[in-house]
């Protein structure tokens, strides 16, 4: 089936979670007279809809008290970053977050605040001080930060939400890498119909890749398909071994898994296990308030020998956490007299497309920002609640260039719709789950090379087999495969990387990880090639 072309804009968005919609606002504001450009932004969900950050409830990190500074948050994000992070990116966005704040108050954005008008603030793990702005509703900041801008995108009649398309593929022209940018290949959920978008600047903001792990905090869409498509596209790759694990999600039964907010600990909330014991003080100084990569592997230590781990949330007041109150009395639990069960569950990827602090790509024409790109402000292992500030400095950032690349009229030419590759669709539950199985099973809180090796294995032979059959499946194998590989290569144990045969943390590995789908394919085939054999000579 030959796709159509339905629509051509001057800049494509893909994704609607806060950095694709801030995105498209600062692209949406005149400049020097000019008239905006025309802005598409597509997504399978309608505005407002389901994304991880809505999803965010603990807040936003930005240094806005009085007696906190922004060398203080960007000493926090360092060390949390365990060695790896940017140290230029890290200063670049704490030093820019504080203008935002305003920025979100004018477009409707409702703050908590204290009785004086001063924001009030929550402190979360790692960091020194209480930066975490929060919503005046409770524990939904990222519901609140949504609202707002799902509502000023309504009224921009410069922006154009499609809802209802997946996009597949990023179309370069005569499909050759070394071409510019023409659009974007998609399928139109309704029909399974191919749709083209054309545009010459197309900025990626799918979001994460929790959905590739069978315990997740993330929405079930988020499949690193952005990743997938930039990879394709030729562009350079960021850390992806690193993927964040938080500490607890509640152990209910659910999937998605309902996140009991890191705030909790912040409040005071403890760690059991099933013999009541608090265990987190014998793996570090600051306990339950140690980096999310420590209380994870505590955790899950903790579920190896055989023990039920439980939230105490029952000596401190949870009456503003009510997502947590909703999930618990789902499981019919009080968490002011009940423990809460949780366990560890994939949260956030440092890793994904490299980027510039421009959100420019290695790929002329492409930008990526929030979760999908890697700019290095995380290293190894995220601050907690520096990615929503992240997704709009960065949102901003690339909104910003775009207009500056759109005035210097990047070329256009028409796309050919016959050079397209035919995508299938299919209906692999079965190959999708197992995809979840084998990254929670063998490249998950702990990893070990034998199992990524398998796991490497596996997932190759799942996304040949999903190739004629379902280009959704193949995605995700293939995503997966690209952090197996990754996290392969590196022999050591850092922040969201674990591994249980190279525990230490090396001081030859304290850089940033970059690699593209060409070196992923000649180190899978590395991997998978059958031992050498070696000659027998004469004695």
């Amino acid at each position: 089936m030959k796709p159509e072309i339905v629509k051509t804009a001057d800049v494509i968005i893909i994704g609607s979670g806060s950095a694709g919609l801030f995105a498209a606002l600062t692209l949406a504001q005149p400049k020097n007279g000019r008239p905006a450009p025309r802005v598409l932004v597509l997504s399978e969900k309608p505005l407002g809809g389901v994304c991880a950050s809505a999803w965010a409830q603990g807040g936003i990190a930005i240094a806005v008290d009085k007696d906190d500074t922004t060398e203080s948050h960007v000493a926090d994000t360092l060390k949390a970053a365990a060695g790896t992070a940017d140290v230029h990116a890290v200063r670049a966005l704490v030093e820019d977050a504080p203008h935002y704040v305003r920025l979100l108050e004018k477009l409707g954005v409702q703050f908590d605040r204290n009785e004086d008008g001063t924001f009030r603030l929550n402190r979360e793990a790692c960091h020194a001080r209480r930066r975490v702005l929060k919503a005046a509703a409770g524990d939904g900041f990222g519901r609140e930060l949504m609202r707002a801008l799902s509502e000023a995108v309504r009224h921009t009649p410069q922006i154009t939400f499609v809802e209802g398309v997946s996009a597949e593929r990023l179309i370069r022209r005569d499909g050759n890498n070394a071409g510019p940018l023409q659009g974007v290949l998609a399928r139109r959920l309704s029909d399974g119909k191919p749709v083209v978008f054309a545009a010459p600047a197309v900025l990626l903001a799918t979001g994460g890749i929790g959905g590739l792990f069978v315990a997740t905090s993330n929405p079930l869409h988020a499949l690193g398909r952005g990743v997938a498509m930039a990879a394709r596209a030729g562009a350079v790759l960021a850390d992806l071994e690193f993927v964040q694990f938080h500490p607890t999600v509640l152990d209910i039964g659910e999937d998605p898994c309902p996140l009991a907010t890191e705030a909790l600990r912040g409040e005071g909330a403890h760690l059991l296990n099933s013999r009541g014991e608090r265990f987190m003080p014998a793996y570090h100084p600051a306990a339950e308030l140690a980096p999310r990569d420590v209380v994870s592997r505590g955790i899950f230590a903790q579920i190896m020998r055989g023990q039920k781990v439980y939230l105490d949330c029952r000596h401190i007041d949870t009456s503003h956490f009510p997502a947590l109150l909703q999930a618990a009395a789902r499981a019919k639990l009080n968490p002011a007299r009940d423990l809460i069960p949780v366990m560890p569950a994939v949260h956030y990827h440092m890793g994904g497309v490299s980027t510039d602090l421009a959100g420019r790509s290695s790929v002329n024409g492409l930008w990526v920002a929030g979760e999908t790109g890697s700019t290095g402000l995380h290293g190894a292992n995220r601050l907690a609640s520096n990615s929503l500030m992240e997704a709009i400095v960065m949102g901003a950032r690339a909104g910003a260039d775009i207009a500056a690349y759109l005035e210097t009229k990047p070329e256009t030419s028409a796309i050919n719709a016959a050079s397209l590759p035919e995508l299938p669709v299919g209906n692999m539950d079965a190959e999708r789950h197992l995809i979840r199985q084998i990254m929670t099973d063998l490249v998950g809180v702990i990893r070990a090379e034998e199992g990524m090796k398998h796991a490497i294995e596996d997932l190759a032979a799942l996304q040949a087999n999903a190739k004629t059959r379902d280009a959704k499946t193949e995605d995700m194998a293939l995503v997966a495969r690209m952090i197996a590989v990754a996290a392969l290569k590196r022999t050591e144990s850092r922040g969201g990387h674990c591994r249980s045969d190279y525990p230490e943390t090396l001081p030859q590995w304290q850089k940033r990880s970059f690699t593209t789908l060409k070196e992923i394919e000649a180190q899978t085939a590395q991997t998978l090639a059958p031992p050498a054999r070696v000659a027998e000579t004469a004695a």
